[in-house]
């Protein structure tokens, strides 16, 4: 996907000229007076997205699609994606009952998927509250990951994914966690339990949907796993870039 023009530098100067008060400019200087123009023309990409893919209808907050965005955003700027057009968000605010995986085509504008995925076993039961990087947490990470190559192994068909924020989730080869299919993940575990089973911290999703994620999301996607925890959201290098 190529960077909207609300983000090229000429939508920047209409801002600064057209939109942001004198005293703005006045106080801050063209550097910030062009900072804060970039985070005006983003908050319009974001606004604008959110409602043409229609992601209130289908669960997503505009919070972890902008979050989202921004990292895609940074890991697209740095040229670390090889399939740019895909965006995938697992939101773990939300409860592992709801179909909280979505894989977004940033070029036709659509929904892809949106499916179920389940968190690590410790860190929560219906919901997830609990994140770590450590080997052998059982737990989910947090943050931004590029998806790598498949393999086929205890789970079928498997994806590695290679974590790019330090101290969140760059362990996350170490623990092999990689995104795979399960049958404790879906409508029907749900229609016998109160919420989905858990993994040892990898994004597991339903085995009758696993071959067609991993095959759309596949060798150098963005994904993202979100929560509103305090200490990611304020420590990420890649949010607070």
């Amino acid at each position: 996907m190529r960077r909207s023009s609300l983000l090229h530098p000429g939508f920047w100067c209409v801002l600064i000229a057209f939109v942001l008060p004198v005293s703005v400019l006045r106080a801050g200087g063209p550097v910030k007076a062009k900072s804060a123009a970039k985070a005006a023309a983003f908050a319009v990409e974001v606004t604008n997205l959110y409602q043409e893919f229609d992601l209130k209808e289908v669960g997503l907050t505009k919070k972890a699609f902008e979050y989202a965005l921004k990292g895609y955003f940074y890991l697209l700027d740095h040229h670390w994606l090889n399939k740019t057009n895909i965006l995938s968000i697992c939101d773990l605010s939300q409860s592992s009952r709801s179909k909280r995986l979505y894989v977004l085509d940033l070029d036709q504008k659509k929904v892809l998927v949106n499916t179920y995925v389940a968190h690590g076993r410790n860190s929560g039961t219906e919901f997830a509250q609990s994140f770590s990087n450590n080997p052998s947490s059982h737990k989910s990470s947090l943050g931004f990951y590029i998806t790598q190559g498949t393999y086929t192994g205890n789970n079928g068909l498997s994806l590695r994914i290679r974590g790019m924020e330090r101290g969140f989730n760059d362990r996350a080869g170490g623990r092999n966690i990689v995104v795979h299919g399960s049958q404790y993940v879906g409508p029907d575990f749900l229609d016998m339990n109160r919420f989905c089973g858990r993994s040892y911290g990898c994004p597991a999703v339903p085995a009758d949907e696993s071959e067609t994620i991993i095959d759309l999301i596949k060798e150098g996607s963005c994904l993202f796993i979100y929560h509103p925890t305090k200490k990611y959201i304020a420590k990420s290098k890649i949010l607070n870039s």
